[in-house]
């Protein structure tokens, strides 16, 4: 700051700015409510279809958060620029009265370009007498200017160094960095540029205090839109990975961290992972090239010509916290692919490249796995951005094309076999050679093939894996629709492929719950009406009977897998039937027959659906159960009662039902989920048994396959009576006529088991403990 330009500054400029973004302020805040009660809100309840129903209903939701993001960064410029005002005008004044205190003493004060001077008014004749005074007078009033300067510049230069972080936050749109004041927002970077020289020191030499500092300080700021940024790109990707893989290499020489810390090393993976999630959502150019050069060194050593793990190998560890920028993801996996490409002879091997050895760092700190497979973190980080891992899973691994394609089947049936072309999850889902990893006790571990479980859940449902659907998630895309056809397809072909990695079940019945519409549909006899029988928002998922059929018997055999699609398709029926009674008319009008006859069919063909549903799952069941026993039959149950650990009501089956629309995520159709007939049923079912209001027990847990079946039939016909008083008209005959399309429903499904699954059939009856 210089003294001229502090001394003679004009404010009103400076005034008026502050005063725009206080009535900016204002009027973003009036068009953020308005944009969320009257545009989102409107969108949300809408009765979207088709294209509507994944395009504009997105849109309109992310239209309205930039207007929300918009407020927050005028509010913030807005406290920024005030606060510097209101400090250099307190400056200003303390410098002019101490050029006056300095005038009162014979003292002047010169400005000039670069600096300022200041000399005494005493005549040359008497300035012998009082140089000693005029000296120190000179001296502290020069240094009483140049602390006033200095705190100024301090001010401005902050000043200018937030706010151009907050306009790089964001090349389109709005940043959300939100900061109370200027000095919260330059205390963030200014702690961000400390930990980051902390980082970049030899690890070795890293103390114990240190470690904590970065720790707390990552744990603290890791959701700070300027900390991340000025954090990542201070310490820079390829410091980012000597950091991480000198803490955590017991190789190395700290072992006072080793052994002060080690119980700490997976916080501090979280912290950083989700710092660096945070900054990779920057637009600013530093960030740009700090994503590129991470991708860029990926597939080459860390130590250059001293060995060292790959850069891909050490990063992905750091992608299984937050949500990465999608952008960055895509690319980043693009480039890992390629690298597997070339270590594996496109497939043909196994990659030993990225298979643990002795020696290895242990680069992975939460969980058991070591980190060494780079797919098994990047995989994880996917299950958190749901479109970046629709667009990872779908894209193309190997071409049919390719002269190096190792990969050749039947596909026709005819004993020939050729080349195929395969996705990346083809690749990863059936034909890897996945690394072997074993926990401390030498059992197998299956991170990897979990991770892949949990990115195919976010990929087909398009909301994080382990998270439900809000109002805010969109309808299926096309994208979305073909994986989930891929991966029903995949299991029919070679059911093995799940029924030997069974822990992947409940992510594949998470899936199939959320699907419940296309799959009632694509069950259900017939094309006519359909579409109104089984309303869908989106993009459908149109995979065959077969596929479907062998599918859903593979998911059953695993209690996870069969608890979410149980829970689902109860939900979905009772949902939908709730949804006919409230508008009669909804499915067909046959002016030859009465609304209520018009009713009657269509909800006939929803319950007939629901026993298809409930027998093909029955029969994988009861075939796991004769397989292993009746000890088996306690892990279903214990996986239903459970089901509340993740929800335990319609909310938690993870189909939509907690939102407000009349079609919602996935195209479930739904109400508000509390007191709904679905809510009440789902929530006794992970109760462990239900009970109607004579104290009968109506749904057993399952004891047998008569069980299962006559379970079915009893929740249908409660379905319908509970959906009828919740819609405030019942329907007598209906209720008395769903249990026997259930139960024809129930025995079409022993038909297509039989036929589709070389007649494995469904057991006599499962084993039951003593």
């Amino acid at each position: 700051m210089q003294f001229d330009a502090l001394r003679d500054a004009n404010f009103k400029l400076l005034d008026d700015a502050v005063t725009d973004w206080s009535t900016l302020v204002g009027h973003l805040a009036e068009l953020k409510k308005d944009a969320e009660d009257d545009l989102h809100q409107a969108a949300n309840k809408a009765d979207w279809a088709g294209m509507n129903a994944t395009v504009s209903k997105e849109f309109i939701g992310k239209t309205a958060g930039e207007f929300t993001d918009a407020h927050t960064q005028a509010k913030t410029i807005h406290g920024i620029l005030s606060d510097t005002r209101n400090e250099l005008k307190d400056y200003h004044g303390q410098l002019v009265d101490a050029v006056e205190g300095g005038r009162k003493k014979n003292l002047t004060v010169i400005g000039y370009e670069g600096g300022f001077t200041v000399t005494t008014n005493v005549p040359p004749e008497g300035r012998a007498r009082e140089d000693k005074d005029n000296s120190a007078e000179i001296t502290a009033l020069r240094d009483q200017i140049q602390g006033i300067l200095n705190k100024a510049t301090e001010s401005d230069d902050t000043a200018r160094t937030v706010l151009q972080a907050i306009a790089d936050q964001s090349e389109l749109g709005f940043s959300d960095a939100s900061y109370a004041n200027r000095d919260d927002a330059a205390a963030a970077v200014k702690e961000a540029d400390a930990l980051a020289e902390l980082a970049k020191k030899n690890p070795d030499d890293l103390t114990v205090e240190e470690f904590d500092r970065i720790n707390a300080g990552l744990k603290k700021y890791s959701g700070d839109s300027l900390f991340s940024e000025e954090f990542a790109t201070r310490l820079g990707p390829q410091k980012t990975l000597e950091f991480w893989t000198g803490i955590t290499d017991p190789n190395r020489g700290n072992y006072e961290l080793g052994q002060q810390r080690l119980d700490q090393f997976d916080d501090l993976q979280r912290n950083l992972s989700m710092t660096l999630a945070h900054a990779s959502q920057s637009d600013s150019a530093a960030m740009a090239d700090w994503k590129r050069t991470m991708i860029d060194i990926g597939d080459k050593p860390l130590y250059g010509n001293h060995g060292g793990p790959m850069g891909f190998q050490v990063m992905s560890n750091l992608m299984r916290a937050g949500d990465y920028d999608d952008r960055f993801l895509k690319d980043y996996g693009t480039k890992l692919m390629e690298t597997e490409r070339k270590l594996t002879d496109n497939g043909a091997h196994r990659n030993g490249f990225w298979q643990r050895m002795g020696g290895d760092p242990w680069l992975n700190r939460i969980g058991d796995d070591s980190g060494s497979d780079p797919l098994t973190g990047y995989l994880k980080g996917l299950s958190n951005s749901p479109d970046a891992a629709t667009s990872f899973l779908n894209q193309e691994y190997i071409s049919r094309s390719d002269p190096d394609n190792p990969f050749e089947r039947d596909k026709d049936g005819d004993g020939k076999t050729g080349k195929v072309s395969l996705s990346n999850f083809q690749y990863l889902f059936e034909e890897r050679d996945w690394p072997q990893e074993v926990d401390s006790h030498g059992d197998g571990l299956h991170t990897g093939q979990n991770n892949l479980a949990l990115a195919l859940e976010a990929a087909t449902t398009g909301h994080p894996a382990g998270e439900n659907p809000t109002v805010d998630t969109p309808a299926h895309n096309a994208e979305q629709a073909k994986l989930m056809e891929d991966i029903v397809h995949s299991v029919s072909e070679d059911p093995s492929r799940l029924s030997k990695n069974s822990y992947m079940s409940d992510s594949m019945g998470q899936i199939a719950a959320e699907y419940m519409p296309d799959i009632n549909r694509q069950l259900h006899a017939g094309e006519d009406h359909e579409l109104a029988l089984f309303p869908i928002a989106g993009t459908a998922a149109t995979p065959d009977e077969r596929d479907l059929t062998r599918f859903l018997y593979t998911v059953g055999q695993n209690p996870e897998g069969y608890a979410a699609v149980n829970l689902g398709q109860h939900s979905y029926t009772t949902q939908v039937m709730q949804y006919h009674f409230e508008h009669p008319d909804a499915y067909v009008q046959d002016r030859a027959f009465s609304q209520s006859e018009n009713l009657k069919q269509g909800v006939d063909g929803v319950a007939r659906t629901a026993g298809q549903i409930e027998g093909i799952l029955g029969a994988g069941r009861a075939y796991a159960g004769e397989l292993e026993g009746g000890a088996k039959d306690a892990e279903y149950n214990a996986a239903l009662e459970n089901a509340s650990t993740w929800g335990g009501t319609a909310v938690g089956i993870g189909i939509g039902m907690a939102t407000e629309p009349l079609t919602g995520p996935g195209g479930a159709i739904i109400g508000d989920a509390a007191g709904t007939a679905a809510d009440e049923i789902i929530s006794a079912i992970t109760d462990g048994a239900m009970k109607d209001s004579s104290g009968e027990v109506i749904y057993r847990n399952g004891a047998s396959f008569q069980d299962t079946s006559d379970s079915t039939y009893k929740l249908v016909e409660t379905a319908a009576r509970k959906a009828g008083e919740n819609s405030d008209h019942r329907y007598p005959l209906i209720e008395a006529s769903v249990a026997t399309s259930a139960e024809d429903g129930f025995d079409s499904a022993g038909r297509k088991v039989h036929q589709y699954l070389d007649g494995e059939g469904i057991p006599r009856q499962l084993d039951t403990e003593d």
